[in-house]
């Protein structure tokens, strides 16, 4: 078994633990019965909501390679998360490229890119509301200190990657004195990959494009903790909207460690360090999580089993797929 997937398990297995460690399970029963399933409905479709609005994005973000139709893109974002979730060691994060390489003429090393993109706007748009909420809480200023720290390295590497396109050229250059103290062949794979790498990232030389991204990824974020506060309403707990933000935030930060599928330990240790800040007991806060990352995946699962056999894959599959990127 590959070290990655049992360092996954070992970590998802000492989260778990933590989560429920001192836990009397039947406060959790009493807990979950108090749910209000109406508040449980609006979150479902707040939540297909931020899917679709993610598979939209992405359209854009794909446009100056191919523009692809609206439900192929959902169709494939959606078979995509299912993989993210299943399988681990964050090997599904491929899937999308691969899927939509199938569908259409972009190359899996292209559409790759436009992944990089995606998360890069994702991570600013996420630090940008932390550091902005952060800064208007009454939280720890080692919090407040570590969200601009990140926040400067996402604004880093935003720069890189716009240094990487507007100034091409000049980059490939450079990237080519290094390509040339390698073999021949495998300089000549490499250097290919890159070029189509790069291709990705054309969207953000449109500055009106790229405005647009920034306003649709605020947006996205925006729905999710729409969604965690409504969630919150389904259990009764009387929280700000501040609450919603910091689950939201928390939760990032723990899903981003590799673990086992499904983000099982990680996500539930998450939301009972955020909701501990706003007073919410151990017990509350471990139901909350667990219905909380019970719907989220119900969500994916069942979306990405519909759309599957419409985009069928396998690890090998992608695999190989790269492999052709690099030797055609």
């Amino acid at each position: 078994m590959n070290k990655k997937v049992i360092l996954g398990i070992l970590i998802s297995a000492a989260l778990v633990y933590l989560s429920v460690r001192g836990i009397n399970f039947p406060d959790i029963i009493h807990d979950l019965k108090k749910i209000q399933f109406s508040y449980v409905a609006l979150f479902l479709i707040i939540a297909l909501l931020m899917q679709w609005l993610r598979s939209y994005r992405w359209g854009i973000i794909l446009q100056p390679l191919e523009k692809i139709d609206q439900i192929s893109l959902f169709s494939v974002t959606s078979v995509g998360f299912l993989a993210i979730v299943a399988i681990p060691a964050r090997i599904g994060e491929l899937a999308r490229p691969y899927l939509i390489a199938k569908k259409s003429t972009i190359k899996m090393s292209s559409a790759l890119g436009t992944i990089i993109v995606e998360r890069v706007l994702d991570s600013f748009s996420v630090l940008t509301i932390a550091v902005v909420v952060l800064l208007l809480s009454d939280l720890p200023s080692w919090m407040i200190k570590s969200s601009i720290v990140f926040f400067l390295l996402t604004l880093a590497m935003f720069c890189c990657i716009l240094c990487l396109v507007w100034r091409r050229e000049t980059a490939l250059k450079i990237i080519n004195r290094i390509l040339s103290k390698l073999p021949g062949k495998f300089a000549n794979k490499v250097d290919e990959i890159i070029h189509r790498f790069i291709d990705g990232f054309e969207i953000i030389v449109n500055i009106k494009l790229l405005l647009y991204l920034f306003f649709l990824s605020a947006i996205i974020w925006l729905v999710d903790v729409l969604a965690i506060y409504v969630l919150l309403e389904a259990f009764g707990f009387t929280l700000p909207i501040m609450a919603s933000f910091m689950v939201m935030i928390i939760l990032i930060v723990g899903i981003a460690i590799p673990t086992a599928p499904g983000f099982i330990g990680s996500w539930h240790y998450s939301c009972i360090l955020a909701l501990g800040l706003f007073g919410i007991a151990k017990p509350e806060a471990l139901s909350f999580a667990v219905v909380y990352h019970f719907l989220s995946m119900i969500i994916v699962i069942v979306l990405g089993v519909i759309f599957l056999p419409f985009n069928k894959f396998s690890v090998s599959d992608m695999k190989n797929q790269m492999s052709q990127n690099k030797s055609d």
